[in-house]
């Protein structure tokens, strides 16, 4: 199970939210408040926010864009996971991944197995890195938002959580880029 050293000080981290959807905005954007209430709440910094329509171009874009911004350490995404049409959220993601994180679905998908059943199979929410930032990308719904956070990301964004967590290994994420 899960624990926090207490003897480590918390790190707070830079996140920005993104929203994707053809239909949200800033007066309504729940899934987008869900995200935001809980890292703010559990100490991290919201760095960015931003809405965004179903265009795998522009998501693209503004993950790079993010990804490039050194006061931002981790981008978490929210929409456009599912399997219409019009959801790209997931292609846009990984064209900016240098590397994608698999097991964060397959964690995901058992979190949500527990909540919905088997209607977790319509999820695709992913996980990655690029330019030493990390990168998530949820359903759109403030349900999934508080599974994903509850269940995984509080843990993992815990400097503090044992045995091991993504912040600890945040200052070697661009090693590969650095000057040798």
């Amino acid at each position: 199970m899960p624990r926090l050293d207490d003897a480590k000080p918390f790190v707070p981290v830079r996140i920005a939210v993104l929203t994707v959807s053809d239909t949200r905005s800033a007066a309504d954007d729940r899934s987008g408040d869900t995200l935001v209430a809980r890292l703010e709440g559990a100490g991290h910094r919201l760095a960015a926010r931003a809405i965004l329509q179903d265009e795998r171009a522009q998501i693209a874009a503004q993950l790079r864009a993010w990804t490039q911004d050194p006061d931002i350490d981790v981008i978490i995404s929210t929409g456009g996971t599912g399997l219409t049409g019009r959801d790209v959220s997931v292609e846009a993601h990984r064209d900016v991944y240098e590397k994608e994180i698999e097991a964060f679905g397959t964690v995901f998908t058992m979190v949500s197995m527990q909540k919905i059943g088997t209607s977790a199979v319509q999820s695709r929410a992913t996980g990655g890195v690029a330019n030493g930032t990390y990168l998530f990308a949820l359903p759109g719904s403030p349900g999934a938002c508080k599974d994903a956070w509850d269940e995984i990301l509080v843990w993992q964004l815990d400097y503090r959580h044992l045995p091991c967590n993504f912040v600890e290994i945040m200052p070697r994420l661009d090693e590969h880029m650095r000057r040798k």
